[in-house]
This record gives structure tokens, C-alpha cells and sequence, in this order.
């Protein structure tokens, strides 16, 4: 019985010690490697009696940095991944939330750290800590007090308020999360990923511990690649992979571009998509593309460990239709709830809320917080029973299949018509020239903002929707954007645009 991720990698490396576990362009480590340098870390961490205490790992996405992680669960520690795309003031808030005394880096962000002055705990140089001595005894004595509630990582999300979330996740959810989605997905040691998030994000962990535990190889895909989509396609190709867990955003940079028009991908038979809404109209260029391969549609916040419901995409779908999320993963359960705490019926809407394994255990230090998300299941009076409300609204279609809807926070009353924006993004979505688009409410002017990225003029946008959306629901103003900015866990940037159409007031 498997209660420590870690055991993923003792057992695999017995089979694949030599075999490619993690690589870059500068950097291959196989899974031997992978194993001795993370205990050689773990044996350090354990002699400076660290010990079920977050250490913070600030490095960008490298198979050192993975191996960082591996060490410090080999201490019986728990790691918080950041890198140096984020924002100084995020970091400090970070830092005075964890209050860590260790932080790993290497000789690359080693003078970034230096200058981390909301930091004040140890700096440990990662080719240092691999120098140290291996201690079996240790780790074996560290491993033998283990509990699968003990905590793995530390995950920071965004926060209303603007103070960052720190989402917090035991070995016991990654495990439940790592068995069900290898079946489903099919995992095995012929599965070459091809990573796109980053390692602070939860969508990398189909590939982090997916490689420790079914013997896959992963690269990891830098991202200034994406900004040239026939190069990594070229990319995915020279390295035979054969299945990529990307966010929505980054597969629509290759599709919107018409890079299928030159290449193809020649090895890809797994496609996920997750995080947000993936256009249908780009999707059906994806399937066009490689029409062999099979697609899922994931959803799950981190606080659900990432993903909660999934759909092997089967059917075919016009460009203006949602593609469903699915049905529950195993040892899940979804529940739909209306304003009064009901079940609505088939086809209406509610929020979706999440119970079983994969719930985190809340926030870390914000009991706040914890307590209005994390609740008390209002349709069971007999006994505890935690559920997770998303904040997103879905509904059943008539296959009883999810489908999801919009986020509460984009539900809004306008003109005296509650309005979903993302109804109106699906529409826009399905414009043949739309790249990509987002629709936000300007509350200080009552106005709907179109934001979007494409070939076409405002008022052929305008006229097209005439014909498919209520009056009520066209857009009062339409910006037209070069790229869309996207936030640091590759969505797009509601936030910031929202500020724009408030800026825009101005001129």
C-alpha cells in the first residue's frame, strides 16, 4: 500500500534506474539520478533536524527543481514551489505567511534570493546539497513515521483580496489523484510528456509524479518556446511525444496561428485540457490535426488537487458549443447546489461543490478563508462531511454529462437580465478570426467590455452576434487587443483587463 509519494520513486527505479526520467535542454537526469541527488538532499535537511516544515524551493522549472521536491519529502519536510516570474510583492506576502527557515536555489537564482528581503530564513545552494552523503538509515527512520496525511506541498493561488491563497495538500490526495488519472489517461512507461506549466502550478502534476510512477520520461518545455508554435511543434516531434497536459491557452497559441498548416504533430496520441474554457472552434482544428489522437477535457481547482471531473472527448461538437467536463473521477462526487442549498433539477444551473479525496485540507495560516469554502455538506444534517465550493457554475445536459457554465464571479445582473459573460465569450469564440477573446463587466459605467484577439473589425462582431445572443447581452464596448495577457498560471487575465475597461473610462 502506497501512503508516501516517494515510494513511487524507490520502486520504479529498481526497474528503470538508467532510463530518462526528466530532462531540459541543458539538463538529463534519469531516474538513478533523480533518486540518489533527492536522497542525498533529503539525508541533509534530516541531519539539520528539519522536519514536517515547509522549505521553500526558488529555481526555475529544471529537473533540479523536481529533484529539490523529491529531497525535501525524503526529509519529511513539504515543499512550496515559487520562481522568478513572480512578483516581488507576491513573494513577501508568500514568506510572511510560511515564515520557512530554509529556502533551496541554485547558482542561477541564487543573487535573485540574496535580494528576497521578505526572506529571512537559510539560503541552501541546490550543487552544494548534492554533494552530501546519502543517510538510508535516516531516511528509512524518517519514512517509518510517515502518515498519508502529512502534508506533501504547498500550492499559492490568488486571493480576492489580493493576498495570495496557500492551498494546502497531503500525500494521500496526490496519491488518489496519481492512480485515478494514469487509468484513465492510460499512463505507462511509453508515455513521453511534453510539460507546459510551470512546477508552482497544479496542472504539473501529471507529469511530476505521473513520471515517477508509471516509468514515463518527461520534458519539460521552456517557455519561451510557445511564443514560436512551428518551433515547438518541431520540438515535440524531434523528441517522440506522445502526450501533452496543457493549459487551454497554450494549445490555442498553436491553433489560432495556423501552424497545422505547415506541421504536424507526428507522435501525440493524449491530449488533456484544463484551467479554462478551450474555444471549440480551436479544439476542432486540434482534432482536425490529429484526428487519431484522444482528447480529455479536465476541470478541478487546486483546492480539488487540480482536476475533480473529466470527458474522453467522443463526440463531435460545433464551434459554438461547450464541450461537457465530464462525470466525477473516482473516489469523487460532484453536487450542484442553487441559492437555497438545493439540488436543482436536470439542466438548471448551480454551483458546483466537491467532496471526497481530493479536497485539500483548506489554506494554510487562514482559518478565514478555509471556513468559507470549505463547508459543511448542507444536504447531509448526520454527520461531518466536508465539501469544496468551487465559486463555478455548471449543469447537466442531457447525457447527464457537467457542463460548465462560468464562474459566480462572472454571473451579472445588467439591464435587469442576469447575464453569464461566458455565454457570450462562447459565441464570440466561434467567429472563424477570433484568436481568443473575454468578456468583463464595468461596474462603474454598467457596461459589458468585449476584449478579443483577431482578424476582424468590431462591427462584423457585432453583427454576427445580433443573430445568436439577446440584444441585452451584446457587448456596450469591443476592444481589440495584439495578445492577450495572461496571469502567471497561464490564464487569462481578467483582473488586468477589468482595469483596462476602468481605464478606459478615462480617455
Amino acid at each position: 500500500m502506497i501512503t508516501n509519494v516517494i515510494d513511487y520513486l524507490d520502486h520504479i527505479v529498481v526497474d528503470y534506474h538508467d532510463k530518462k526520467a526528466y530532462c531540459d535542454d541543458y539538463t538529463t537526469y534519469t531516474f538513478g539520478d533523480v533518486y540518489e541527488l533527492s536522497r542525498r538532499i533529503g539525508s541533509y535537511f534530516i541531519h539539520e533536524n528539519y522536519y514536517h516544515e515547509p522549505i521553500i524551493v526558488f529555481m526555475k522549472k529544471s529537473p533540479q527543481t523536481i529533484t529539490s521536491f523529491f529531497g525535501i519529502v525524503y526529509s519529511g519536510c513539504y515543499y512550496i514551489p515559487i520562481d522568478e516570474q513572480m512578483p516581488k510583492q507576491r513573494l513577501n506576502m508568500i514568506f510572511d505567511s510560511l515564515n520557512a527557515r530554509a529556502l533551496i536555489c541554485d547558482e542561477n537564482s541564487y543573487d535573485m534570493a540574496k535580494d528576497l528581503d521578505g526572506f529571512s530564513g537559510k539560503i541552501y545552494l541546490y550543487e552544494e546539497l548534492i554533494q552530501n552523503d546519502i543517510d538510508n538509515q535516516a531516511i528509512a527512520e524518517v519514512k517509518s513515521k510517515h502518515l498519508d496525511t502529512d502534508l506533501l506541498y504547498i500550492l499559492f493561488t490568488s486571493g480576492s483580496t489580493g493576498k495570495p491563497k496557500g492551498v494546502v495538500l497531503s500525500h494521500r490526495q496526490i496519491i488518489d489523484y496519481t492512480e485515478s488519472l494514469g487509468d484513465i489517461l492510460h499512463f505507462s512507461d511509453q508515455t513521453i510528456f511534453g510539460n507546459q506549466t510551470p512546477l508552482y502550478f497544479d496542472a504539473s502534476l501529471k507529469e511530476l509524479y505521473g513520471t515517477i510512477k508509471w516509468g514515463a520520461t518527461t520534458y519539460l518545455i521552456d517557455k519561451q518556446l510557445f511564443m514560436f508554435p512551428y518551433k515547438l511543434v518541431e520540438y515535440l516531434n524531434e523528441h517522440k511525444i506522445n502526450t501533452i497536459t496543457w493549459a487551454s491557452s497554450a494549445l490555442v497559441i498553436v491553433s489560432s496561428f495556423g501552424t497545422f498548416e505547415k506541421i504536424v504533430p507526428q507522435y501525440i496520441h493524449t491530449i488533456t485540457f484544463s484551467t479554462e474554457v478551450f474555444p471549440t472552434k480551436q479544439f476542432n482544428i486540434w482534432r482536425k490535426a490529429l484526428p487519431d489522437a484522444n482528447f480529455y477535457n479536465l476541470y478541478g481547482p487546486t483546492e480539488a488537487t487540480g482536476v475533480c471531473t473529466y470527458y474522453h472527448v467522443v463526440d463531435d461538437f460545433a464551434d459554438n458549443e461547450n464541450i461537457p467536463i465530464g462525470v466525477a473521477f473516482p473516489n469523487s462526487e460532484i453536487i450542484l447546489l442553487d441559492e437555497n442549498n438545493k439540488v436543482p433539477q436536470d439542466g438548471n444551473v448551480g454551483e458546483l461543490c466537491v467532496k471526497g479525496a481530493c479536497l485539500a485540507f483548506g489554506y494554510f495560516k487562514n482559518k478565514e478563508k478555509t471556513d468559507e469554502v470549505f463547508v459543511q455538506n448542507p444536504l447531509n444534517d448526520m454527520y461531518p462531511e466536508i465539501i469544496y465550493r468551487t465559486g463555478d457554475l455548471a449543469k447537466y445536459n442531457e447525457n447527464h454529462q457537467l457542463v460548465f457554465v462560468s464562474r459566480k464571479d462572472y454571473q451579472i445582473k445588467h439591464m435587469g437580465h442576469r447575464i453569464e459573460l461566458g455565454e457570450i465569450e462562447q459565441n464570440v469564440n466561434s467567429i472563424e478570426e477570433i484568436q481568443s477573446c473575454c468578456c468583463v463587466y464595468n461596474d462603474v459605467k454598467e457596461k459589458i467590455v468585449l476584449f478579443y484577439v483577431g482578424n476582424i473589425t468590431k462591427d462584423e462582431i457585432k453583427k454576427y452576434l445580433k443573430d445568436r445572443i439577446p440584444r441585452y447581452m451584446i457587448p456596450n464596448k469591443t476592444i481589440q487587443l495584439e495578445t492577450m495577457p495572461l496571469n502567471i498560471n497561464d490564464k487569462i487575465d481578467r483582473t488586468k483587463l477589468k482595469a483596462m475597461a476602468l481605464e478606459n473610462n478615462k480617455k
